[in-house]
């Protein structure tokens, strides 16, 4: 149970961390097209990310995924940029139609892509003893810490929003231009061949 806590607090302490700040601007870029009233909306969105990043977290925790750090930190902020582009294309008034939105799709597959990057880390802690163990004490950390941070969102969106009155496009178009700039810098900063640039 000792080993359980402090797995747990490992996941979230990942999350709730200057340190995180890409994953929390991920999760921030996700939430911003959404009200308090669409919370079943933002737990499907949620739940399609962590399908995603529980996948490929143990996958390569358990090393059946050779990848590269260097990339997986660069392609971080790419996602972050796209999902951010993507909600500055919303349209006002969302079609209605029975299909998903892109938006759950992007959640699933950019979750593969911070999986590796959770893995990353985690494989900094220990070995393969209690990994299973561990890794849903790890992952459950994350996931509780990303929920309390949909749910800052989505009380920003309310404020903003519903009390300030501003439209609720306007609020989803200044957030995510905000977050593409600071999604460049950092891909500007992870480039893998920035430094070859300077020598």
């Amino acid at each position: 149970m000792e080993d359980f806590n402090l797995y747990f607090r490992l996941g979230t302490d990942h999350i709730l961390s200057w340190d995180a700040l890409d994953h929390l601007l991920f999760i921030t870029a996700l939430c911003l097209r959404y009200l308090i009233r669409d919370w079943k909306k933002v737990i499907i969105l949620v739940t399609a990310f962590t399908i995603g990043h529980s996948i490929t977290l143990a996958a390569g925790a358990m090393g059946l995924v050779p990848f590269s750090r260097t990339w997986i930190e660069f392609l971080i902020p790419l996602t972050i940029l796209a999902t951010a582009i993507a909600n500055l294309r919303q349209k006002p008034i969302p079609p209605q139609n029975r299909s998903l939105p892109l938006i759950y799709f992007f959640a699933l597959f950019f979750g593969l892509i911070h999986g590796l990057a959770f893995a990353s880390s985690f494989l900094s802690l220990e070995g393969k003893e209690k990994l299973v163990v561990h890794l849903f004490a790890f992952n459950l950390g994350i996931e509780v810490a990303q929920i309390f941070v949909v749910a800052i969102v989505l009380l920003c969106s309310f404020l903003v929003v519903q009390l300030l009155q501003l439209s609720r496009i306007g609020w989803i178009r200044i957030g995510s231009f905000l977050i593409v700039i600071v999604s460049l810098k950092m891909a500007f900063e992870r480039w893998p061949y920035h430094n070859h640039l300077h020598t």
